[in-house]
């Protein structure tokens, strides 16, 4: 029997240099619990270090945060603060899930589909953060207004 040699080699898809150890068994469910976080912040390390909107999101919240401190917000209202602030984050991280989920998926090519995926994550990111910052006006304008008139007076 003779194989016949493709005329061309075939393509090797771009070569994606991952910012930690490959994960050989990435595809198994995590032995220990340890290994499952070890994971999880490597996502979080991913998304910070290539993400410039996660990275603007953690620096406005860490700002939200010290204010509130600053203005004496109660522990009720930092708590509402920092879940909004979690949950921009969390669709921060989804979104970049789904882009590079997407992006796996059609390759280089253009699909509406895929556009369409991405576009909604992209709205879920500005959604939740359009709350945050209702929630923010809400809890930290007052008490900022308050702080800035006892100064002047």
């Amino acid at each position: 029997m003779s194989q016949e040699l493709p005329s061309q080699p075939p393509k090797r898809p771009a070569k994606v240099v991952p910012l930690k150890p490959t994960r050989d068994l990435a595809w198994q469910v995590a032995p220990t619990l340890w290994t499952s976080f070890k994971y999880a912040w490597m996502g979080l390390s991913y998304a910070f270090q290539t993400q410039r909107n996660f990275r603007i999101h953690v620096f406005v919240g860490a700002l939200a945060i010290s204010l509130g401190v600053f203005l004496r917000l109660s522990v009720v209202e930092l708590a509402v603060i920092g879940l909004t602030i979690g949950a921009v984050l969390a669709m921060e991280l989804l979104n970049t899930a789904i882009e590079s989920v997407v992006d796996l998926t059609v390759k280089q090519s253009y699909h509406e589909l895929a556009k369409i995926a991405k576009d909604c994550a992209a709205a879920a990111v500005l959604v939740s953060s359009i709350a945050a910052l209702l929630v923010a006006g809400f809890l930290l304008l007052p008490k900022l207004f308050l702080f800035i008139q006892a100064f002047h007076s």
